[in-house]
Formats: C-alpha cells, structure tokens, sequence
C-alpha cells in the first residue's frame, strides 16, 4: 500500500487496540505502542500483504533521565515494495528488559548490542548480548545523559608494562596567564620595560 493515509487506516483497523498513537509526519508513519505488543505488532508489519515492512534499517533509543520511563526505544523500518518508511516507539523504565526480535528480523542482533553497549538495555532472549563497541572492561553507558563527557578511565599503552593500561581520568589544566589588553597599545608588561628602559 503506497498511499501512507491509507496504510495508517489499515494498520489502525488490523491492531485496533495495539497501537497508542499514530501519525503521518515527514512523509513517514509514525506509531506508538506498548512495549509488551511489540512482537505481535512487528510481525504484522513485515507479514501482512499491504503492509510488507522487510527490512529492519536500524534499532535505537533516547534518554530522557528527568522522566519516569526514561527510555524511549525507536525501530525504523522500510518497505521496499511500498517505499514506506515506519518509525515505531515505546517507552520503558530504566532497569526494564524488552524483547529481542531477532526471531523476526536476524539483523537486530547487533543493533541490539550496540543499544545494550551504549545505553545498557538489556533484550530477553538475545543470542549474544555483550558489548560490541566498548572494551569489556568499560565502566558506564555513553550514550547516556548522565555520562561523563570524559568518561571514567583513560586507557593508554604503558611502555614500560608493555601493555594497555586503565588509569582513572585525570584533567591537568596548567596556569596560564591570558593578557587581554588589545596589542594595538602594547600590554602591560612591556610598557613597564620601556618605562624601566627610558
């Protein structure tokens, strides 16, 4: 179905009660769901003859850390028979585990791990969830707001060990002394050396 008021329509009939909210913003649907319907929803989405949503683009999610339920995971999806795009979203506490939808869409294996690397949201059910962009020794989640900008530890080759090394993050900021005189009338000190020098 390429007509996207249409396939809201369809898809609002077929998922009557599954779908919160939807809307059609930026020449894409955009549907809101709760997080315990997501399996039934996505394989309607990819399965349904109008709908045919195949391609999983990618998996990823927002911080808002002021809020209840702080997570709000986004699926984009493409049908390349349509040319339609879906974004679908829900929203969870921060200690809750979703599902992994690998089952329908094997490429959401990595995606996945990179959500669960970066913000640290676990799936049930994932095959292999570990950290796919971080060491295993990192401390935190980056991509959340209440992350450090530089971090927990600073890793560096250590010459004399040979080897890689986690040090705590240390910032050195030496003195400095900033003269903000404009150096069209000279700055201070060298008017008091051509002082010194008549």
């Amino acid at each position: 179905m390429s007509n996207l008021p249409d396939l809201e329509k369809k898809i609002n009939s077929e998922l009557t009660t599954k779908i919160k909210i939807s809307e059609i913003k930026h020449s894409q649907l955009y549907l809101n769901i709760d997080c315990d319907d997501l399996l039934d929803v996505l394989v309607f989405l990819k399965n349904n003859a109008s709908t045919k949503f195949r391609q999983l683009i990618d998996i990823t999610a927002v911080d808002y850390p002021e809020e209840n339920e702080r997570f709000k995971i986004v699926y984009l999806l493409l049908s390349h028979e349509f040319n339609n795009r879906v974004i679908l979203t829900y929203s969870i506490n921060e200690n809750e585990v979703i599902p992994s939808i690998t089952e329908i869409f094997p490429s959401a294996n990595w995606m996945e791990r990179e959500v669960f690397d970066m913000y640290g949201i676990k799936f049930k059910n994932h095959p292999d969830l570990r950290r796919i962009l971080t060491d295993y020794n990192f401390e935190g989640f980056p991509l959340r707001k209440d992350f450090p900008l530089t971090g927990h530890n600073e890793v560096r080759y250590n010459e004399d060990e040979k080897k890689v090394i986690y040090e705590p993050v240390k910032l050195e900021q030496n003195y400095r002394n900033f003269d903000y005189e404009s150096p069209w009338e000279g700055t201070k000190y060298i008017k008091e050396i051509n002082k010194k020098n008549d």
